[in-house]
């Protein structure tokens, strides 16, 4: 039997902003794991999952019609994910064969709720990763990003794809997303095993080193959030507030630019200073779009970090889920963590997850 795993991810800095192409992020990944095992299938094949035997079916109402949501569904992901890489395996000759594929994952609590860590990033990644074992195809780190990114891509239609770069990459990265009107384009033009090996606009993954008396803590709410649909929610909203948006997407990049400079030269303060302006963007967003970002809980969670000598703010699209805190080592986070405890928040004792062996410190492809 074949088994891959496939890390789940943070978002550091740059959130919402990444989503527009060029935009740059932070993003690390996690050691919580989504876990894929294939073995040959005689007759009929099976996709099964520990995790998502009762999943629910998401709709929402759009006049008098019932409007279904897949991108929740973590099996929509999964059924993406075999297709393009079936359809790679065909193109380079491969015989398809029956398969039973099964899905285990690390990235929800014990009662089923998200922690926020990229399950259907790493669902996808881990899928696709499998599959090419099977088919006994030999594809680069960056061409299992761009085959999984199309695949998470078709279903969620939204989203940087950062959290597809982190569980391939691992590790810290700096992040810049690939211009999908051009993907969407080249699509119809080209094979798919062409275009995993064509530069695509814009992409840029940086792998950082941390200075080594930089602690990550992070907190979870217990409240989970949908990444899709708060940044419909944001999309819609700033459609509204251009100027504003556009300002947003400025400040956003200066801040990101000097965060991952700081990981560059190794200057916590210069990390730190970077993400409490984060944070200050991020609520702004919020007050100009009305939707709310940083709930009350996160909002407890960042000050009290803040109070212990922290950087704070919210991870990904907030709404729920997790908080990330940036500490100096010599800082007592055992205080701040029981603080936490108090109001309701769990620590995610989790550490970064490192690929090895390392890859290319930089993929930088077309402009």
């Amino acid at each position: 039997m074949i088994t891959v795993k496939a890390p789940g991810k943070l978002y550091i800095a740059g959130e919402y902003a990444v989503v527009e192409t060029g935009q740059p992020a932070v993003i690390v990944a996690l050691n919580q794991f989504v876990t894929v095992r294939v073995e040959p299938a005689h007759g009929m094949g099976r996709i099964q999952s520990k995790q998502y035997q009762e999943n629910s079916l998401i709709w929402r109402r759009q006049g008098d019609e019932m409007v279904f949501d897949n991108r929740d569904n973590p099996f929509h992901y999964i059924l993406s994910a075999i297709h393009l890489t079936e359809a790679y395996a065909s193109e380079q000759g491969k015989p398809l064969r029956l398969f039973n594929l099964y899905v285990d994952s690390d990235l929800d609590s014990a009662d089923g709720r998200k922690f926020g860590l990229g399950s259907s990033a790493a669902v996808t990644v881990g899928t696709v990763k499998a599959l090419l074992q099977f088919y006994n195809l030999a594809l680069s780190q960056e061409q299992i990003y761009k085959l999984s990114a199309i695949a998470h891509l078709d279903i969620q239609g939204n989203g940087s794809l950062g959290d597809i770069a982190a569980s391939v990459f691992g590790g810290w990265i700096a992040y810049r997303s690939f211009d999908r009107e051009w993907l969407r384009a080249q699509r119809n033009l080209v094979s798919l095993s062409e275009l995993l090996t064509m530069p695509w606009p814009g992409l840029d993954i940086e792998l950082l080193t941390p200075p080594q008396s930089l602690r990550l803590l992070i907190g979870w709410t217990g409240s989970p959030a949908s990444t899709s649909h708060l940044v419909d929610q944001i999309k819609a909203a700033t459609s509204r507030s251009q100027a504003q948006y556009k300002q947003f997407l400025r400040r956003s990049r200066a801040v990101v630019e000097k965060l991952v400079q700081g990981f560059r030269d190794g200057n916590l303060a210069v990390i730190k200073q970077q993400i409490s302006r984060n944070r200050f963007l991020l609520q702004q967003l919020s007050q100009f779009s009305h939707v709310h970002i940083e709930t009350m809980k996160l909002s407890s969670l960042c000050d009290l970090a803040i109070q212990a000598g922290g950087a704070a703010k919210t991870s990904g699209a907030g709404g729920g889920d997790c908080g990330i805190v940036i500490l100096d080592r010599t800082v007592d986070a055992d205080a701040l963590i029981a603080q936490w405890h108090k109001i309701g928040v769990q620590h995610l004792p989790l550490n970064v997850h490192l690929i090895q062996p390392p890859v290319v410190p930089r993929l930088r492809e077309a402009r």
